[in-house]
Parts: structure tokens; sequence; C-alpha cells
């Protein structure tokens, strides 16, 4: 129990989402985490990084740029000293991840893996590498001399930059050869930068010697491929060095109202291409004139944020390391399981007018849904199909499924987010297509995200119109469900349905405002109806009955939910959070948090599951749900949460919370210090949650097949 000061209510948000990045660091520092799994792990915490300073860093740098201290937002500190926090806390992070990079190296030499650089090549090599260069990369660099251009070419937030400096031979007096002549010269030094192409795998597996494998980096290919590239010039010396520069994501949307909303996104897709610059990390090796050279043209200076890094960047394609065939050094694949009482190969509509089904991907098959979209389609008896979608696979089966459906003449209504963050072009795309396929589109509500996950198909039987539909914690996104766990619901419950029904409407005249008796949707009610299951609790605590919530999410940090729970916890309600992400609540404080627990799980799969679990005095009321106890999904966004009425899928939600809870190997403790400890329960028994989580259905199925 910590004894606390009540002044420190909350942690600092970007501290928090630091702090949960640290736990994807510390997945890629675990021993006993396979090797290319560790080195997916630098990917993703890499990636993230990038993220957090496209989004988060550049709102904080806007306040402080405008001159406004922020305090007010940011929980009582200035926005310029948050910066320099986050600065530091990230140089930090960033130097932790190049010392688990290079351990990570040294292990996989020992598995005759070699990552080398252009100093390390054999001569048999060196061919390869040119022959590579030519054939593959050369067609598509794009290199550009900088000394004689007025104005300095933009670079991409999305791309590394080598920069590159030749140092020219001093001229000599003697007459050279007309065909050899240089007009460069009179620069003593040049400066050039090199894109590197996106579409070529960072990683260049090279042909392996004496069973050892050899992976070079795609940087490193064109260092050794330099004097190609720059031939033409007469230089004693050439070196390049890596650059990496991070801009506000922020979309600004232009209010000309001749335009659609289509037009505008794009639009601003294509100007955050030139959005501010928020951060510029640069090869710590770098001779200091080449770093100014480059600081000065583009504007850069003190106040943005100038990271020292190591000799590569853009490390989120460690997501994309090659396997090299060795499966002994990745995760072993867990096959997803069928869904007890469910079959690919019948039809799913049957199943779900008797009774209610729940999906737990990626433990289970995703390929249910798919089904379900692939059956609705076809059936002559279906006469609507209605859905909402957030991010998109790259190939996605859930839109052949839908424009499947309206060629087969189903009224198809789609609605599309548009704005979806770094996933707008993508969407942009999918919304014309299935606009020439006659699909009816619905680009969201005027200030409002669709975030809620909800599909309903209508169909005719006996002359009655009954609905079948599918809500769900995640994103209808098939690529995504192979690592992201998120709960999905079967049901052909007329009365929840009926109400999903209004949420469309919804979209269609915003204006109208339905009442919902079942589900809790945003930004109407969700904030309301929590309050008052959370105030149930505090009734029964100080009734003397059974009360307690166990609560999983990605994120908590709406402090007037965080207030309402620390009320519940000096009343005596149990509180356990399985909070994945940001967590601003501070457990276990004497007089505020102390009968509330939190932990988050960071493994293999990523926590996207949003359940909440009610004691209701020993009658328990359970719910999964698209939103976070965040204040844009209780305010400021269409999201839907849905009461499970099953008995069996109830138990069976409570029983996965539960060993979620159990978790020792992969579980942190939230804490105030941020000190992400992992949690030690039981430890004489190691509970590893997802793996278990795994082997829970397996062993439902097994007692399943016994029986039969």
């Amino acid at each position: 129990m910590i004894h606390h000061s009540p002044v420190n209510r909350y942690i600092d948000r970007e501290k928090s989402w630091l702090a949960f990045n640290a736990r994807v660091l510390q997945e890629a520092s675990d021993e006993h985490v396979p090797l290319i799994d560790r080195l997916r792990f630098v990917g993703i915490f890499s990636n993230n990084l990038d993220e957090f300073f496209r989004v988060r860093y550049a709102a904080i740098r806007r306040l402080s740029l405008e001159g406004k201290t922020g305090e007010k937002i940011l929980g009582g500190i200035t926005a310029e000293k948050l910066l320099k926090e986050i600065t530091e806390v990230v140089i930090e992070q960033q130097s932790e991840s190049l010392r688990i990079l290079s351990v990570i190296e040294q292990e996989l030499e020992k598995e005759s893996i070699h990552i080398i650089n252009e100093t390390e090549v054999t001569k048999e090599q060196g061919l390869f590498i040119k022959d590579f260069f030519i054939q593959e990369v050369s067609p598509q660099l794009v290199t550009i001399i900088l000394n004689d251009l007025d104005e300095f070419p933009l670079l991409k937030d999305t791309s590394g930059y080598l920069a590159v400096k030749l140092v020219m031979k001093p001229k000599t007096d003697e007459i050279e050869d007309e065909d050899e002549e240089d007009s460069f010269t009179d620069d003593k030094v040049r400066y050039a930068i090199v894109e590197m192409p996106k579409n070529i795998n960072r990683f260049v597996v090279l042909p392996p010697d004496n069973g050892k494998q050899y992976v070079m980096m795609l940087d490193d290919v064109i260092r050794y491929n330099l004097h190609s590239i720059f031939n033409m010039f007469k230089y004693q010396e050439v070196t390049a060095h890596m650059i990496k520069i991070t801009r506000d994501a922020e979309l600004e949307i232009d209010s000309d109202l001749s335009k659609s909303l289509m037009e505008k996104i794009s639009k601003g897709v294509l100007e955050r291409r030139v959005g501010e610059p928020v951060r510029f990390v640069y090869d710590q090796s770098i001779d200091e004139d080449t770093l100014q050279f480059f600081l000065n043209r583009m504007g850069i200076d003190a106040s943005d944020s100038i990271i020292p890094g190591g000799r590569y960047h853009n490390r989120r394609d460690y997501m994309n390391f090659p396997t090299l065939g060795r499966k002994d050094l990745q995760y072993k694949e867990n096959i997803p399981l069928p869904v007890d009482g469910l079959s690919l190969e019948g039809s799913i509509i049957k199943k779900i007018k008797k009774k209610d089904y729940l999906l737990y991907a990626p433990y289970q098959s995703f390929a249910y849904i798919i089904k379900f979209l692939r059956e609705v389609a076809l059936d002559p008896k279906v006469i609507s199909i209605k859905i909402t979608l957030y991010r998109l696979a790259k190939n996605s089966q859930i839109i052949s499924s839908l424009i499947n459906a309206a060629k087969n003449g189903k009224k198809v209504t789609v609605q599309i987010e548009l704005r979806a963050r770094f996933d707008e072009a993508s969407n942009i795309y999918y919304a014309e297509l299935m606009q020439t396929e006659g699909i009816n589109l619905i680009f969201g509500v005027k200030g409002l995200k669709v975030h809620s996950k909800i599909c309903i198909a209508e169909r005719v039987e006996d002359k009655k119109l009954k609905r079948y539909g599918i809500i769900s914690t995640g994103n209808f996104n098939e690529s995504t469900s192979k690592i992201y766990t998120d709960v999905t619901l079967f049901t052909s419950h007329q009365p929840i349905l009926k109400e999903i029904n209004k949420v469309f409407d919804f979209f269609e005249v915003n204006y109208r405002i339905s009442r919902y008796k079942h589900l809790l949707v945003s930004p109407q009610y969700t904030r309301t109806k929590l309050y008052k299951l959370i105030d149930r609790e505090i009734l029964n605590a100080i009734a003397g009955k059974e009360a307690y919530m166990k609560l999983k999410m990605n994120s908590l940090t709406d402090t007037k939910m965080i207030d309402k729970l620390y009320e519940a916890s000096r009343e005596g309600v149990k509180i356990q959070l399985i909070v994945r992400g940001m967590c601003c609540l501070i457990p276990g404080v004497e007089d505020m948090s102390e009968n509330i627990e939190a932990i988050s799980i960071v493994d293999r799969y990523l926590e996207h599951s949003r359940v909440y679990i009610f004691a209701n005095a020993g009658n328990p009321d359970v719910y999964i749900s698209s939103a976070d106890f965040m204040t844009r999904n209780l305010d400021s966004r269409v999201e839907v949460t849905c009461p499970i009425y099953d008995e069996e899928i109830k138990q069976e939600l409570i029983d996965t919370f539960d060993i979620g809870w159990k978790g020792n190997v992969k579980a942190r403790l939230h804490s105030e210090d941020l000190s992400n400890t992992y949690r030690k329960i039981n430890t004489h028994k190691v509970f590893r949650a997802q793996q278990e989580m795994y082997n829970y259905y397996l062993n439902k199925l097994e007692v399943i097949y016994e029986q039969l």
C-alpha cells in the first residue's frame, strides 16, 4: 500500500504512454522471447515512437509554439517542460533500444546469422551486392545534389535518407581531358541526399556460406555502391550518414463547403507530408559541418526535438525482418481454433438464429466473420447489410464480400471512417471502389469519429423482418486479427439489433438522438450509464453485498472516470484493471485507491479487447465495447458497448478476464513511478496469460470431442 499525499491523483498520459512503449522494449530484451520476434519488438517500439511524435508530441509542441502553457490540459505541467522531459525519456529509451539490438545481433551470430555492413563483405558477396544494386536498387534511387538548390527538397517523414558528404579533390593547373572536365569542383565540399527506396525490403539476404546466413541492411548496400552513384564527381572522400525526420501528423481539413469530405481529407493527407518537423534523428557519428548544413537548410532549430541516434534509423522495419527459414527462432504458431458449435461449412445464420456465439481472435478463427458476410451477400432472403469500417486489411476480403452483396442486389450501407489516423489514404481508396459498385456510403458524423464495430443484416422470414448481426471490440480487419486480441458477438437478439439499427439511423440523420435500453452508445450515453453501473457497485458495497469491477481496456486516461473509480474504491468496491497502454490512475494508494489493482499485459499478441464486468451483487453484468475509458471515446466518438445476455458467453468472458488476471509472466504492475515491475504471484507456477487463453479454448474443444 502506498501512503500518499493527495496532490498526485493522476499519472501524466504522455509519460504513461512512454512507459507502455518501454514495456514493448522489455519484450525485445527478454531472452525467453525467440530471437527473430525480439527483433520485431524493436520494430514495434520504433514504429510506436514515430506515431507518438507525429501525434502526441506534435500536439504539445503546437501548444508551446502558440505561447500557451497548456497546464490545464496537461495536468499542471507546462508544455515546454513536458516536451523537455519527453525528449529526455526518449533519448534514454533510444540508447536502451540500441543496446538491446546489439545484444540480439550477438545472439543471432551464435545461431550462424550475421548482420554485416559494407566493410565486412567478401569478394563473392561484393559481386552479389553490386549486381543486386544495379538490378534492384539503382533504378529506384532518388539522389539529389543540394549545394546549388534554391529550395531544400521536402523530406518525407516515413522515409529514411542518407546524408552524403563529398570532399572534392583540389583543382590542379594541369589541362584535363575535356571529357573529364568537372564543372563541380568549385565547391570544396558537396552535399547530397539519397532517399531509401520503400518497396525493397530493408534487409537484403545474401547467399549463405559454409552454413552461415548473412543479412545486410539496404542502407549499407547503398553505402557499398556510393562510387557508382557519384562517379561523375572527382572526390577524394565520401561519407554517408542516416537522418530521419518526423512531422506533425495533424490533418488540416479546410472549410470549403463545395468540396466533399473525401476531397478535403485527400488534400489534408497530401499536406501532412509538409507538416512541421517535430523530431530530427541523426547518426551521431556524422561530421558536425554536415549536420549543421542539414539543420540550417531544413530550418530546424534547438526548439525542435533533435535526437542523436545510431547508424540506422527507421528501425520499425525490423517488424519485417526475414524469417530465414528459422522457425526455431520464432514463436510457435498457434493455429486459430474453431468456435464450438459454429462451422465454416454450414449456415452461420441458422446457428445464430438459435443462440449467440462469441469469437475470441486470434485464439479462434477470424474466418467466421468473413463467412457471415459471404453468406448474407448470397442469401436470397437478405435484403440489406449495414456495417461500420475503421481500419481495413490491404486486400480486404470484407470489402470484396460487401461488393459481392451489392452485385447480388442487396442494399449495402457502409459507414467508413475517412479520418482513421494514418489509414486515411487506404480508406479513401476503398470508399471510391465501393462507390463505383453502387454501395451507399456514409462518411461519419460532423465532429465525431465513428469507432464502433458493428454489422447488421436484415432478412425477410415469413413476411417479417429479422435481423442478424455482429458486434465487436476490434476492426473488421483480417490482417490485424492475427495479432490483436478481440472479441466478437454473433447474435440474433432482436431488441439489441433494433438498437444497432438506430445507431445507423443516427449516422444518416444526426439530429435524431434515440434512446437505448440495451446498448451504451457514445457520445450520448456511455459515460452516464457507466457512472450508474459504478454507483450500483458502490451502493452494494455499502450494503455489504458482493461488489467488484473487472475492467479490461487499452487505455484509461479520463480523469472524471478515474475519480469515479477512486470513489468506488474508497467505499470498498474491489477493482481489477487490465490496461494494456496508458493508465493515468494510480492504484493502491491509501484513502484514494487502496482497493484498486492494475496490470498491463504485453506479449506476442496486442491486447485489444475491451470487456467490462460488474458484480451486481452476485449476478454479474458483462459488456463488450469498442470504447476505452478515454475522454474521446466517451464524449466525442460514436462507440457501442453491448451487454452480454447469454449465460455461457458471460461465464466465458469472466473466465478469460480471470486468466489474464492470473498472469505472472508477461503482466506488469501499473504504478506511479512507471517502473514496469513484473508482477510476481504464485511464482512456483509459471502462468503466461495469452498461452493459457489458447489452452482454455483448446481444452473446451477437447471436452466437447470427448463427449461426442
